[in-house]
């Protein structure tokens, strides 16, 4: 007998003669650690979506989830897109090491000049300190995240707003209040409402402000309201935080859509601000966008730098590279980013001519009520005055999928959907 098959001889014996486990530890309870956690309420918008994907109906409108979607209904990725894409494949150079903790160097530079303008005296002097974030919501929690340490002041949110703030708000730490922002029986702003809150809000308060394109209402300030907005602000030394998550997705115009951020920064507040490229150019699962803080000087954006890369290190370290090589690629090249342009107004049209379709079907098979919002709001969303019954009719007999608010994605609807869509509002305004 070999010697190694001794040894397996004895191994098996000794495995034999091993005793059965007791049941002592298979009897005591182990999943007590969890045993208290209950399901979390469906998010707003992903639960709608989740819903419409459950539904086969030939008939089915799904107007929940912002993302755009061609006139075939189909998801739309950018020719800029495409041809960034082909040209970042082909360069032999690149690699996939980590980004630095802020991100792209190059990426932030360019998104800076895109939001703010090439000539901002801001930006010219070095004062704007900004980092990668992933998308407008990381954009968000990052820059909550480092008011929380550095300006921990209560913020005002309007009512409504996207469905995300409150949440974001307070899983930074930081309290919120709303001020008035939607008027109901006229479905416009209240802007008188406005700014009788931020009047009373307290020194040094937060305010968040929807740069262009209001989420869900789609109701905008005029430049004129907006400068009554600034003038009120800096009465009350108010900080202004804008949620930039739709430029060139509004009017088609990047610097139309820009003019708040740009006056604010004119005016000479500090503040922040959110950026996204999700929505302008179709990185919805890239998770790309910026974060910027406009300082008074050019050692205080040089502290506020080096304080965001102390908020991204524990959180996610650094930022995916992908989607930011992309928008750097684009934004850099004379002629892809004149395509770009060409694109986000097509986008912005197409929504922009479903506004007029949709009013148009409403007045014509006569509608209960006045139907102007709907063109004169403005951006992917639009608010539709239909209360949570109605909104609920639509989904379970009409297969119209919208959130509970009325609050519909205008990218959903297309030229073989509108008549349909028009008519559903009409069967359930009893």
């Amino acid at each position: 007998m070999s010697a190694q098959h001794r040894l397996n001889k004895i191994l098996s014996q000794l495995r034999s003669e091993e005793p059965a486990p007791t049941s002592s530890l298979a009897a005591q309870d182990t999943s007590a650690f969890f045993d208290d956690v209950k399901p979390a309420p469906p998010d707003a918008v992903f639960g709608i979506k989740n819903m419409a994907k459950k539904d086969k109906s030939s008939l089915k409108i799904d107007l929940g989830v912002g993302a755009y979607r061609d006139n075939n209904g189909k998801p739309y990725v950018l020719k800029a897109v495409k041809e960034a894409e082909k040209r970042l494949l082909a360069d032999t150079s690149l690699n996939k090491e980590y980004l630095g903790i802020t991100g792209d160097p190059t990426f932030l530079k360019l998104a800076r000049e895109l939001i703010f303008g090439k000539n901002s005296l801001a930006v010219r002097q070095g004062r704007v300190a900004s980092s990668q974030s992933l998308s407008g919501t990381g954009g968000l929690r990052l820059g909550f995240e480092f008011l929380a340490k550095f300006h921990n002041k209560p913020v005002y949110i309007s009512d409504p707003t996207w469905g995300n703030h409150e949440a974001i708000i307070q899983e930074s730490g930081l309290t919120w209040r709303t001020h008035r922002y939607w008027d109901a029986k006229n479905r416009c702003l209240d802007i008188e409402g406005m700014l009788q809150d931020l009047e009373a809000a307290p020194e040094g308060a937060i305010v968040l402000l929807h740069a262009c394109a209001h989420n869900p209402t789609g109701v905008d300030p005029t430049r004129a309201q907006w400068k009554r907005i600034a003038d009120v602000m800096k009465k009350r030394n108010l900080f202004p935080f804008m949620d930039n998550a739709y430029q060139g997705f509004a009017t088609g115009s990047l610097e139309n859509d820009a003019w708040a951020i740009r006056y604010f920064a004119d005016c000479g507040f500090e503040m922040v601000c959110s950026q996204s490229f999700a929505k302008n150019f179709g990185l919805y699962g890239e998770r790309v966008g910026g974060l910027h803080v406009v300082c008074n000087t050019v050692s205080a954006a040089k502290g506020v730098t080096s304080r965001l890369s102390k908020v991204v290190r524990p959180m996610y370290s650094n930022p995916p590279k992908h989607g930011a090589y992309i928008v750097r690629t684009v934004l850099a090249d004379p002629q892809l980013f004149s395509l770009w342009k060409r694109e986000i107004k097509g986008m912005a049209d197409r929504i922009l001519a479903m506004r007029e379709a949709l009013k148009k079907e409403l007045i014509r098979n006569g509608t209960p009520g006045n139907w102007d919002h709907i063109t004169s709001q403005i951006g992917m969303f639009s608010y539709t005055g239909l209360n949570k019954e109605q909104a609920t009719e639509m989904m379970h007999k009409h297969h119209v999928y919208l959130l509970y608010s009325g609050r519909i994605s205008m990218a959903g609807l297309n030229t073989g959907n509108v008549k349909r869509f028009a008519a559903a509002i009409k069967a359930v305004h009893h």
